[in-house]
């Protein structure tokens, strides 16, 4: 499988995608917001759009689809009851549907929270739509991020009890070892964050240091293994998390979906 990423240089941060199959040369746009540029991207690599997938119905994630559409005839997949909040799509979604384009394969899980629409796609273990060693490939979207979580504005669509269900139902379930690829580039900033909730944790601050001199489009791809020894969503039983939090609200409950909207309700005013 072939991944291409790019940082688009915006306000809001997003990262584009194009997944190219090594055999066949063709190619899937995941949330295209520029097209000249993704077709460039597609273009550079030999590859040919043939599918494009949105994720979900925000602006920076569908912005792309006219042009994408209009110069490759590219298909427009979402999930189902999107078709409402997304122009012109031609298949719908459902959970655990399966994508396939030449030798590239995807899960389709459901994820809502971010939006009530939102799906993200999961590679097999060890198929040609894997990593580099054979690991499980997660295109998150905006519900799971580098070192953070995808925000719940209520005027979107979006829930903070809804997005924690899916953490623990969709997220907590995958190995350590699948890599993860989201949809905007808020590493440094996230733990940064995540410094001011768990002080005490020293992979916050090696990540910091690993990747304070790197642009967005060199930020290293990392796994779920790694995220869960710095993600303060990833870590809502972890003791200092609780203590600093309680400092904040103390009246705060003791279960982990307290602690999940506690943190999202803080990362907000970020």
């Amino acid at each position: 499988m072939i991944v291409l990423r790019r940082y688009m240089n915006n306000n809001l941060r997003n990262y584009n995608y194009v997944i190219g199959c090594e055999d066949t040369r063709q190619a899937i746009a995941i949330d295209p917001l520029d097209a000249d540029v993704v077709l460039a991207m597609a273009e550079a690599q030999g590859l040919s759009i043939k599918l494009i997938i949105n994720t979900h119905e925000h602006h920076d994630h569908i912005g792309g689809n006219p042009g994408v559409k209009a110069a490759t005839g590219a298909e427009i997949l979402a999930y189902e009851a999107a078709r409402c909040v997304i122009p012109d799509v031609d298949r719908g979604l459902q959970a655990g549907d399966r994508v396939e384009l030449g030798s590239l394969a995807f899960n389709v899980l459901f994820t809502p929270g971010h939006t009530a629409v939102h799906l993200c796609l999961l590679s097999d273990r060890d198929s040609t739509s894997s990593g580099p060693n054979g690991e499980p490939v997660l295109f998150s979207g905006d519900t799971l991020f580098n070192a953070g979580a995808g925000k719940c504005s209520v005027p979107f669509g979006g829930d903070p009890d809804t997005l924690y269900d899916t953490f623990v139902s969709r997220f907590q379930p995958l190995a350590d070892d699948v890599l993860l690829y989201p949809g905007h580039d808020y590493m440094k900033n996230n733990l940064a964050f995540a410094q001011t909730r768990e002080p005490g944790n020293d992979m916050i601050q090696y990540w910091q240091d690993q990747v304070s001199g790197c642009e967005p489009d060199d930020m290293p791809v990392m796994n779920l293994g790694q995220e869960r020894s710095y993600n303060s969503f990833l870590r809502l039983n972890q003791p200092e998390i609780r203590e600093v939090l309680l400092q904040q609200f103390p009246a705060l409950g003791l279960g982990d979906r307290d602690v999940f909207k506690a943190l999202r309700r803080l990362r907000d005013q970020w």
